[in-house]
């Protein structure tokens, strides 16, 4: 069958991301959006639009009848599930089939056998894949041990845990959120590798049993088990572990006659060269576009193919041939990984990358991020003819990229690709664990810039800035800081332009100041957005906030309150009013962004005031309960 009208049933990057192939194979498309997604880049790149009412997802993309009865409405013959959602719901699958639709991902009898972490083990076993096996009964010699969520992925409803005495109540955790993410709170328990590595292979089958290997990725990068950075080939792999993997995923894929696109993931120990079956991920990876780079394909495109009952090339049997280079691919979230990587929310007001890189976006400048969904904003990818090439031009992409409003992992990316321990390529899952890779020291130029471009904002035109016949003491800038006086910048105005300690002022506006210290000039191109000041420059990038000259009294809050830190819904209230508490004892539980989030009592004292209960949606930075400390 030709397809004429395809309807994504997704969001974002990965739904812009389908329909850049359909226009590209003159396939018309069709768009479902809730109503926080409305505004969104990938709404408007669509040919026809249909809303799904509401905003959490259990009412919007994870509605299966709404969704098919969209397609119908829009005229759409198939349907492209992306990644995540309903992605791998066979239900789903079946009804898309049963509705006359054509359905552009595998067979739901396949979904339904990898679908279950448990019964994908069995089949592989039988198909003589090596797989890890769980314990019946753990002892402290087992560990430690890995909580996974048997129907989802993504690190969520995963849990390590490192003392049998922990392991009921991680796996009530792991059972929560994947009750929470995936409709199923069913988990299993598997040893856990401390310093294995994330290798995956990608797999194009016809249903028939055929199998092509389109390469490996390298996703070690992770943090709370979801990946972060990923590469293709992977880094310093013997040949013969690379034949053999690629051999186990065509096995595995072919066990099940596996139709369309889909990626075979393995645990691989590099010490003793041994590898383990993880999962199949029978749906299109965040991060198969650095597989298109290297191999030259379009993974869409043959998704397309393949639904539409037409043939493709196979690789050369070590699924290397055609491999061309090194990519490289960074995931940018709206998080803050000083802060335990809490979700960020709220105007994206800049998202500008230089033109020498991928860049699949679900976002653009003036995008409102929500909270109901992914905190994902875009993935970077290089291509380049070698891996240092690569990692290099990557760093230089991100260094330069305007990325204004919102706090992101974009310094923490530069830092991991930065690093020895990545650059050698002998990283492994607990990279993060070990390190975090937090920003390096801040350009003390930025607020001087800033202060400047503030300055310059207020001043006359002709006049000199703030000059004074007598002057008594020096004009003074304050910028939030989180201590009690602040971050601090004076200077004098005078006939001449600026006076500032330790600078000089080389040129002065209202977006641009280029400042002199030490002999080093340095440019600086300033954004303002309310009391932001977002400052970019070689040394990269610093947000600031002006502190206003006058406090709000209405904006105070009483000592010992515990502020939402990000806006969601309250999962759970740990402790009742007037019981004692302990620093650092759980108090709430918070879901935003698919995660969970627990708020602790910041000091010993008595829980003085409860002001939420489950179920509760709260904004960010809401007051929902006081710990009153003990004298």
């Amino acid at each position: 069958m030709t397809i004429s009208r395809i309807l994504v049933a997704n969001r974002a990057e990965i739904a812009s991301r389908v329909f850049r192939t359909a226009r590209k194979l003159g396939i018309e498309t069709v768009v479902v959006h809730s109503d926080a997604d409305a505004d969104l880049p990938f709404v408007a790149e669509a040919d026809h639009a249909v809303r799904l009412p509401g905003n959490a997802p259990a009412e919007t993309y994870l509605r299966a009848d709404l969704v098919i009865e969209a397609a119908k409405v829009a005229g759409a013959d198939a349907i492209h599930p992306g990644y995540g959602f309903l992605s791998e719901n066979a239900d789903f699958a079946r009804a898309v089939e049963a509705a006359g639709l054509v359905w552009i991902g595998p067979a739901p009898e396949s979904i339904e056998q990898m679908g279950s972490k448990i019964e994908a083990k069995k089949i592989m076993a039988a198909a003589g894949v090596p797989v890890l096996e769980a314990p019946a009964s753990p002892v402290e010699s087992d560990l430690p041990l890995l909580v996974k969520a048997s129907a989802g992925g993504g690190g969520r409803g995963m849990r390590i845990v490192r003392s049998l005495d922990a392991l009921g109540a991680e796996i009530a955790k792991a059972e929560a959120e994947a009750a929470s993410a995936f409709g199923d709170g069913t988990v299993f328990v598997e040893p856990y590798v401390e310093a294995g590595r994330h290798v995956e292979v990608q797999v194009v089958g016809d249903g028939a049993g055929n199998v092509a290997v389109f390469g490996e990725r390298d996703c070690s990068v992770q943090r709370r088990h979801q990946k972060v950075v990923e590469e293709s080939p992977a880094p310093l792999l013997p040949d013969t572990v690379r034949s053999a993997l690629h051999e186990a995923a065509r096995n595995a894929a072919a066990a099940i006659d596996y139709r369309g696109a889909g990626t075979v993931e393995f645990l691989y120990d590099a010490a003793s060269e041994r590898f383990w079956f993880l999962e199949m991920n029978t749906r299109l990876q965040v991060e198969h576009p650095v597989t298109e780079l290297v191999h030259g394909v379009d993974l869409v495109e043959l998704q397309i193919a393949v639904a539409e009952g037409v043939g493709f090339d196979t690789p050369s049997p070590s699924g290397s041939g055609g491999v061309s280079g090194h990519a490289v691919e960074v995931r940018l979230y709206a998080e803050d990984p000083a802060a335990d990587y809490q979700p960020q929310s709220g105007t994206l007001t800049t998202l500008e990358f230089p033109g020498d890189a991928r860049v699949d976006a679900g976002y653009t400048s003036g995008s409102e991020v929500s909270t109901f969904y992914d905190a994902m904003l875009a993935k970077v990818i290089v291509h380049a003819p070698t891996r240092d090439a690569a990692i290099r031009r990557l760093v230089g992409v991100l260094r330069t990229a305007k990325i204004h409003g919102l706090v992101t992992n974009r310094e923490q990316l530069i830092g991991i690709l930065g690093s020895e321990a990545f650059r050698s390529g002998e990283v492994s899952t607990s990279l993060l664990a070990e390190e975090k890779f937090l920003p390096r020291t801040e350009d003390p130029g930025a607020p001087v810039a800033a202060a400047v471009a503030l300055a310059e904002a207020t001043r006359r035109p002709g006049l000199p800035v703030a000059w004074r016949n007598v002057t008594s003491q020096p004009q003074r800038t304050v910028f939030e800081d989180g201590s009690e006086d602040g971050l601090v910048v004076e200077w004098y105005g005078t006939r001449d332009g600026y006076r500032i300690d330790g600078f000089e002022v080389i040129d002065a506006g209202q977006s641009r100041v280029v400042l002199e210290r030490d002999g080093l000039r340095t440019a600086y191109e300033i954004a303002v957005a309310g009391d932001r000041i977002d400052v970019d420059s070689s040394f990269g990038h610093t947000a600031l906030r002006k502190r206003p000259r006058f406090t709000d009294p209405a904006t105070q809050t009483q000592p010992g309150s515990l502020l939402a830190p990000m806006p969601g819904s309250v999962i759970s209230v740990l402790a009742e009013t007037g019981s004692d508490v302990t620093e650092g004892q759980p108090l709430l539980v918070l879901e935003a962004m698919k995660m969970q989030h627990t708020v602790t009592a910041p000091t010993d004292g008595v829980l003085a005031q409860i002001n939420v209960k489950p179920g509760t949606q709260v904004a960010a930075g809401e007051v929902l309960a006081v710990v009153e400390e003990t004298a």
